[in-house]
């Protein structure tokens, strides 16, 4: 998280998941009870109470011990933000991890997981100048639909296609 944070994540102006938790949690994250609490609010996001949430499933992607990203799998898209913007999956990966193949693997793992959730395909999206994401999009078999609000939108197929 420390290296999230050294590249100006988790400031007031970061409404991203990964900066709300670094807002939430910051430098308490070595406190084995504060991770606990971390770990039980991502597991409850899965059934949340809130009405306008969304159900989501928070995945880690490790190397042996060594954490190098979350994928985040929203069950549906029922807001408008969501439909429009932040679509059915968003990911991290750490910035010493990055240009590996790390997110490609980790968004192509998480599809047969969006597949036994009921999702046919899935809405993911980047920022336009986020040329890295893109390619880990299209990658992973995105088919671009259009741009909105400087987000680029693109449908992944969760499943092979069958003929």
């Amino acid at each position: 998280m420390e290296e999230f944070r050294a590249e100006g994540r988790g400031g007031d102006a970061d409404d991203t998941t990964l900066g709300h938790t670094l807002r939430a949690y910051g430098g308490t994250w070595h406190d084995p009870a504060v991770f606990e609490r971390y770990v039980a609010e991502a597991r409850a996001a899965a059934y949340p109470a809130e009405p306008f949430s969304v159900p989501v499933t928070s995945l880690w992607y490790v190397d042996g011990s060594d954490y190098v990203g979350r994928i985040a799998v929203r069950h549906t898209i029922a807001t408008r933000f969501l439909r429009e913007y932040g679509g059915h999956i968003g990911y991290d990966v750490r910035p010493t991890a990055r240009r590996r193949g790390h997110a490609t693997d980790m968004l192509r793992a998480c599809l047969p997981y969006a597949a036994d959730l009921g999702l046919e395909s899935v809405l993911v999206t980047c920022d336009t100048d986020n040329t890295g994401s893109r390619k880990v999009i299209e990658a992973a078999g995105g088919t671009f639909e259009d741009e909105r609000g400087g987000k680029l939108r693109y449908w992944i197929r969760t499943a092979p296609v069958c003929v």
